[in-house]
């Protein structure tokens, strides 16, 4: 229970709702443990009937027959009145502490969402997709059993046991404690087959978790797969995986599967001890006949609470493995957090002074004493071969990381002093590797800006030159992307991204790469066109390819993390160095392939 003890807040929330729910527990036990004294009362009035017939008195008897039909019928309809209000609070038992565990699914989910959203690069970068869609479903509803049935259940229990106890006691504490002989025996066996329940519900969400994994990477690769015709290696792979999962689920049935055959057998031995010693006491007298049925009744009223006991315990074994990831994960503090609620006002003036980086994930040093500043609304492009330490300057900016020492100011305050939001929201940023949703073109354009018009999302289709090609769709703005963009071309989906970039007006631009998979003839209008929608905004250009079109007020050439070149375009010609080399290189290529 103590993984499980986290979900107290979550109570605490509901607790109103959930006392209520108790309270309809003890009700519906309380009414049912009384039905039982009606039925044992209704057997001695028979019995006593039985003992009274006269055999030469007919009058006599018809009298009798008479007053035992209406006593009958009198208990009967009781009897029938205790089971609806029984009937009417058990619905009410369920409709309360089961809508709590609704609610409290629902807070779960949420909490966990935010704290996904609230963890950065870094995480995500260590951590597979399969295994946090695993937590947030498989794992949030296994402890929703907890909150739910198991809860219910086993306030349940309590009060049935403690009911059904109490009237037997009434009855005969001697036969009561013949009954419940068997309880020591199915406390060890509970503890037994739990101890082993929890070890394989861990084993099989982990393994569930890999599966989940292998199951997204393969439909999210799928073109790959088919282009590479893999598809037999990855179902055999998926198959492996699956068949191990299918073995660990079998092992824990038949763990399960020792549980009700040692219940029935106990409950049996129960049963056949009440009748055995309860007929004995009914030979001397201290008991009547319908004391023994009642012993009976509630001998079966206790069979399904005895019997539950293994299932809610796995449940609440499960629940627990299943929190100890949720909490484990919950327990991952984000190395990006927000130290001002005051959100300012960007101009665009940027600075790094003396900035070094090295990735957390991996190790690698990605920039060492770098330092520039760009001036508010220059433009400004960065240039090196893969793996210089271009795109880690954009995150950096963007703060998905923090700077292993030196700063990064904008405005001349250190991103790590600005609100994060306001900070992110007034940077245009179109990452290297694109991402659009399973929306469509026009939700993907206009996607963080409220109550975007379709005139607005066309004025910036234009200028990332992607307008005329949306026009061309089936249903062109309204035309869904499908998961990923997936039916896009590489050049599409970039340009959707620019002007989703370029809609939300930035003060800082940061295209990374971002025309790496257009045609010569589209990257020439697609500059000409930023040339003028991004006119007095700072912008960053970052790329391993050499733009001639865009008349940059500075370029830095970066080389092994460090700034090799700087300068103007002409100036960096003139030196003879890197650049130069680049450029004559990239200007060769361009004229064989023209």
């Amino acid at each position: 229970m103590k993984e499980l003890s986290s979900l107290n807040k979550y109570f605490a929330r509901h607790k109103y709702r959930f006392f209520i729910g108790v309270i309809f527990v003890i009700l519906s036990n309380g009414f049912r443990t009384y039905n039982p004294r009606i039925i044992g009362k209704a057997i001695d009035k028979v019995v006593s009937f039985i003992k009274n017939i006269e055999p030469n008195s007919s009058a006599l008897n018809t009298v009798l027959e008479s007053e035992l039909s209406k006593t009958l019928l009198i208990f009967f309809l009781i009897y029938i009145g205790i089971a609806l209000l029984e009937g009417l609070f058990t619905f009410l038992m369920r409709q309360t502490i089961i809508v709590v565990s609704r609610h409290i699914e629902f807070d779960i989910k949420n909490d966990l969402y935010t704290h996904y959203q609230n963890l950065d690069t870094s995480f995500y970068k260590k951590n597979n997709t399969g295994d946090l869609m695993n937590r947030i479903t498989e794992d949030v509803s296994r402890v929703r059993m907890y909150v739910g049935p198991a809860v219910m259940y086993s306030v349940n229990l309590f009060f049935t046991i403690a009911f059904a106890i109490w009237a037997m006691a009434n009855i005969s504490i001697e036969l009561t404690l013949w009954v419940l002989i068997p309880l020591p025996i199915l406390s060890f066996v509970i503890y037994f087959i739990n101890d082993r329940v929890e070890k394989a519900s861990t084993v099989i969400q982990e393994q569930l978790s890999d599966l989940t994994t292998q199951a997204q990477e393969n439909y999210s690769g799928i073109r790959v797969v088919q282009s590479y015709a893999r598809e037999e290696a990855m179902l055999q792979h998926f198959e492996k995986e699956s068949n191990s999962y299918k073995a660990k689920n079998l092992w824990l049935a038949k763990i399960d599967a020792l549980y009700f055959p040692i219940m029935n057998l106990l409950i049996g031995i129960s049963l056949i001890v009440t009748i055995y010693a309860g007929g004995l006491r009914v030979g001397n007298g201290s008991i009547t006949a319908g004391n023994i049925a009642e012993f009976l009744i509630y001998m079966n009223m206790l069979m399904w609470p005895v019997s539950s006991l293994g299932w809610v315990a796995s449940l609440i074994q499960r629940a627990s493995a299943s929190m100890k990831r949720i909490n484990d994960f919950l327990k991952v503090k984000p190395n990006i957090t927000n130290h001002t609620n005051t959100e300012n006002k960007m101009v665009g003036k940027v600075s790094f002074e003396n900035v070094n980086f090295t990735y957390p994930e991996t190790g690698i040093t990605a920039l060492k004493q770098v330092s520039f500043t760009i001036p508010a609304g220059e433009r400004w492009a960065i240039i090196g071969k893969t793996g210089s330490g271009k795109s880690t300057i954009a995150e950096l900016l963007m703060r998905m990381y923090d700077v292993t020492s030196g700063s990064i100011k904008i405005d001349d305050i250190d991103v790590r002093n600005w609100n994060t939001a306001s900070l992110r929201s007034q940077i245009g940023y179109v990452p290297q590797d694109v991402f659009l949703f399973s929306e469509t073109v026009k939700e993907n354009i206009a996607f963080g800006i409220k109550n975007t018009d379709l005139e607005t999302v066309v004025k910036y289709a234009r200028h990332a030159s992607i307008h005329e090609e949306i026009e061309r769709f089936p249903q062109k703005y309204e035309t869904m992307v499908g998961e990923r963009g997936v039916t896009l071309s590489g050049g599409q989906k970039q340009r959707i991204s620019i002007a989703r970039a370029l809609i939300k007006q930035p003060n800082l631009l940061i295209l990374d790469d971002s025309l790496s998979a257009v045609d010569v003839a589209t990257e020439q209008a697609i500059q000409q066109s930023l040339s003028n929608s991004i006119a007095g905004k700072t912008t960053l250009i970052i790329t391993h390819r050499i733009f001639s079109f865009i008349n940059f007020d500075k370029i830095i050439v970066l080389n092994d993390g460090t700034i090799a070149e700087f300068g103007t375009h002409e100036e960096l010609l003139n030196k003879g160095g890197l650049y130069s080399s680049l450029y004559t290189l990239q200007k060769q290529h361009h004229t064989e392939t023209a």
